[in-house]
């Protein structure tokens, strides 16, 4: 039974962010007759209002809402972007807040690009290091080369989980630091902010699952490992 619990707890742990946060963007995805544009006409009217005209705003393929500095870009999915929901109006204000903060040149966001793009690499190279670490101890013929190899490769593929878990201080300022205090000026009824909150927060934790989701990708190439 203790068993049983642990394994409950772990797959909570696991999933539950990420379960929770895509719940809530479809519990307040209802259009609205009161919202007077979509997720997108807001992100793009929030753009010029913050002196940021140049900055675009496209529908999002299949990696889903988020910000690209390189580009300037705020992309949205197709429901929010085409949406008068909460969820479309707090989404596209978090990436705008995104925005801002790439806008103003604050540390934290370019800080969080910077290790994003090294994680990515990395923990693309240490997919890479680890499968191919038996055929080099094999040609070798050096046990503790192959063991040096795992250990380098299960370092680089940490490093991933380590830097969503250092950006959750940039989501939550996209949310409660910049989309928040904006959307608060007029642009949804008060009666809704405790449904906004909660969307921002949502908006925030994905980045809690994606850090969860890495360290199960982790643990699954240990378990092989250890067969």
């Amino acid at each position: 039974m203790p068993y049983v619990l642990i394994l409950l707890l772990l797959l909570g742990l696991f999933f539950g962010p990420g379960l929770w946060a895509r719940y809530t963007f479809k519990r307040y995805s209802t259009p609205r007759k009161d919202i007077p544009g979509t997720g997108g006409e807001l992100a793009r009217h929030l753009l010029d209002r913050f002196g940021m005209q140049s900055f675009q705003v496209e529908v999002a393929g299949t990696e889903g809402d988020h910000f690209d500095p390189t580009s300037e870009t705020v992309r949205l999915s197709q429901d929010n972007y085409d949406g008068t929901s909460l969820t479309a109006v707090a989404v596209a204000a978090h990436e705008v807040g995104h925005a801002i903060q790439h806008h103003r040149g604050e540390h934290k966001l370019k800080l969080r690009t910077r290790l994003a793009q090294t994680a990515n690499s990395a923990q693309k190279i240490g997919a890479v290091v680890i499968l191919f670490a038996p055929v080099v101890a094999l040609l070798s013929r050096a046990p503790s080369a192959m063991a040096l190899q795992i250990i380098l490769g299960l370092g680089t593929m940490l490093l991933a989980t380590i830097v969503h878990l250092v950006t959750l201080p940039v989501e939550f300022d996209a949310s409660f630091g910049k989309a928040l205090p904006i959307l608060k000026e007029g642009y949804v009824q008060p009666k809704d902010l405790p449904k906004i909150k909660r969307i921002l927060r949502a908006a925030a934790l994905t980045y809690v699952a994606a850090s969860l989701s890495s360290l199960l990708s982790l643990g699954r190439w240990i378990a092989i490992l250890r067969r």
